[in-house]
């Protein structure tokens, strides 16, 4: 991979990244990360190519040592109503609005910035090139995966914590047999479809008799 060379030379460089576009359930989290460059932080990489135990540690080491931290996130609402792309953007902003240093730089893993007053430079693949990107997706993914083992508790049945809200064949099993729960974005094609076939179905099933 070509390596990132960043212009920006400051200290106040903030990486963020984004986890839980894809999932059928859940919100979508960000998280926004500037690293202490007087506490390096060994081994980051993307959260996606790194155990779980892996991940937790890193999540631990960076929580504790970097400058500062913050998540962001939209809801399975915001995500109906303003798709998850804007979604995901607004989440962005959210995570870098709550950090308790503001940054004077932002690095943000994709190929798009959200629109802000920050300084910012889009990384394409920036969570395996740019350490605090890789620290941001770390924290993000951390923080989602915790919740949803949590909401797995309060919408038992459709294995949210072992795939996360992602739509795996256990996930649409699971839909096909419960239905759609609340936190399930009810603006995805699959589970749209399926909300429509429920209410087609209850519909038919009141229909009066005829003689």
């Amino acid at each position: 991979m070509t390596p990132f060379i960043c212009q920006y030379q400051g200290t106040l460089l903030a990486g963020v990244d984004e986890v839980g576009r894809g999932p059928l359930a859940g919100p979508v989290v960000t998280a926004a990360v500037i690293l202490d460059p007087e506490k390096p932080i060994p081994d980051l990489a993307d959260s996606k190519i790194l155990s779980e135990a892996r991940r937790e540690a890193l999540f631990e080491r960076i929580t504790a040592d970097a400058l500062a931290w913050a998540v962001g996130r939209c809801e399975v609402e915001e995500i109906d109503r303003l798709n998850i792309f804007h979604a995901t953007l607004l989440a962005m902003t959210r995570a870098v609005q709550a950090l308790s240093q503001a940054p004077e730089y932002v690095l943000v893993d994709g190929n798009r910035c959200p629109p802000w007053q920050w300084a910012s430079e889009a990384v394409v693949k920036g969570d395996g090139r740019v350490p605090c990107i890789s620290a941001a997706s770390i924290v993000a993914k951390v923080s989602r995966d915790r919740e949803m083992c949590v909401l797995d508790r309060l919408y038992p049945g459709y294995g949210l914590a072992q795939h996360k809200g992602y739509p795996t064949a256990q996930h649409f099993e699971a839909l096909q047999l419960h239905g759609a729960s609340p936190i399930h974005r009810s603006s995805f094609k699959p589970v749209r479809d399926l909300m429509r076939s429920s209410e087609l179905t209850a519909q038919a099933d009141i229909q009066p008799e005829l003689f």
